[in-house]
């Protein structure tokens, strides 16, 4: 049996029903693509996801802080500047603490509305925990107690260069009936998994002065850096019986990397099995175009294999014939699936900021899969083709 002469037939007779062929293709290239697209779009975003923790470290954690039920906003109870260093003290491997707290007032630039989705109050640890870079100027200062100071960034730094700043650092921007001045620029900072915060149309004021902006100011969020080799549950436990403590009317909400990459991995297997069920309904769609368009060759092809088989063909000769042709047709279509399936995750990568990256196993299972169809759709017409009786192929015509 001649693998190659078969190979060179398939391609002769697929090129013969290039409108069949075309439909064909496409079924399995939308199957196989949308397999490699979903599959290899959801690791990139799961290594995105995973990819902060190399900038950030595993060594931190995240505390919410919220009042429990029933409890009155702005109660006695809450977290002060003062608690902090309490707090650090909880364990020996705490190395750092960067509390926050979340306002609500938009900023104005000569009576012009800044289009602001973050305030935040802050001291000076919380750009070191999450790696923001100053562009220019300087930082939040424990220095600056309730002075009027800002920190602003990167598009809020946009927005006043359109409005004709040259040079944002000294400029005054008024926050309700107080005007603060900027004395540091940002450059542009990734939202992190640790901080749900869009620090680019944000701004960071000193913690103190955030409470004379309101009443209703109370430090919310927490940050927590321990040491490296500390049992990350035990630093855990330690601040939430030192919470418990100091704020026995707050509700605690944790987030620490162990659960962050759980949750990441189970949603990962999740999109994955739906993916792949979506795949899998596209490529029985094409599958079925397969078989049909092998069926109807065979029809078409009475004569021919009636010729073969008296000429000394063997069944299995013919099998094989029309397997092949099957399978060339949708490898044929599984290689551009694959191709148009790693071009759309890339271009969603590129524009999502994800860092691109080859993952082996969704062109592999694509590949596999689409080979897979191929005989299993391209079987039974091949074996209908060995079947048939060469006396009665040639008087059928």
């Amino acid at each position: 049996m001649d693998i190659m002469r078969h190979f060179a037939e398939a391609l002769a007779n697929l090129a013969k029903s290039k409108l069949r062929s075309f439909l064909a293709i496409l079924g399995i290239l939308v199957g196989t693509g949308s397999v490699v697209a979903l599959i290899t779009s959801s690791q990139l975003a799961t290594a995105h996801a995973l990819a902060q923790f190399k900038t950030l470290g595993t060594n931190l954690i995240a505390m919410d802080i919220r009042q429990q039920d029933g409890a009155s906003q702005g109660q006695s109870g809450g977290l002060a500047l003062a608690d902090m260093a309490k707090l650090k003290a909880a364990s020996k491997d705490i190395e750092l603490v960067a509390p926050y707290s979340y306002l609500y007032q938009s900023p104005y630039y000569k009576g012009r509305q800044l289009d602001s989705q973050a305030l935040l109050g802050a001291d000076q640890q919380l750009p070191e925990l999450v790696k923001m870079e100053l562009a220019q100027g300087r930082y939040i200062s424990d220095l600056d107690q309730t002075g009027f100071f800002c920190v602003i960034g990167s598009d809020i730094a946009a927005q006043l260069r359109s409005m004709g700043v040259k040079n944002p650092i000294g400029t005054q921007i008024r926050l309700g009936r107080s005007y603060f001045t900027i004395v540091g620029v940002l450059k542009p900072w990734t939202p992190n998994i640790f901080m749900y915060v869009e620090i680019n149309k944000g701004m960071l004021i000193p913690l103190r002065a955030a409470s004379l902006l309101s009443k209703y100011s109370q430090i919310s969020s927490i940050l927590v850096r321990f040491d490296k080799n500390a049992v990350l549950q035990d630093v855990q436990n330690a601040l939430q019986a030192k919470m418990a403590e100091l704020a026995p009317d707050q509700s605690i909400q944790f987030r620490n990397p162990g659960q962050i990459i759980e949750v990441v991995q189970k949603q990962k297997q999740t999109y994955n099995y739906l993916l792949i069920a979506i795949g899998f309904i596209s490529l029985l769609v094409g599958a079925i175009g397969v078989m049909n368009i092998m069926l109807v060759s065979v029809v078409e092809r009475r004569r021919e294999i009636g010729i073969r088989m008296a000429i000394g063909a063997q069944a299995s000769d013919i099998l094989a014939m029309f397997l092949i042709e099957s399978i060339v047709l949708t490898v044929f279509g599984g290689l551009l699936g694959i191709v148009v399936g790693l071009g759309f995750s890339y271009t969603l990568a590129y524009f999502s900021d994800w860092e691109i990256a080859f993952f082996f196993m969704p062109p592999t299972l694509g590949f596999a899969v689409s080979v897979a169809v191929g005989m299993l759709s391209g079987f039974y017409p091949a074996w209908r083709a060995s079947r048939l009786d060469p006396i009665e192929t040639l008087q059928s015509e």
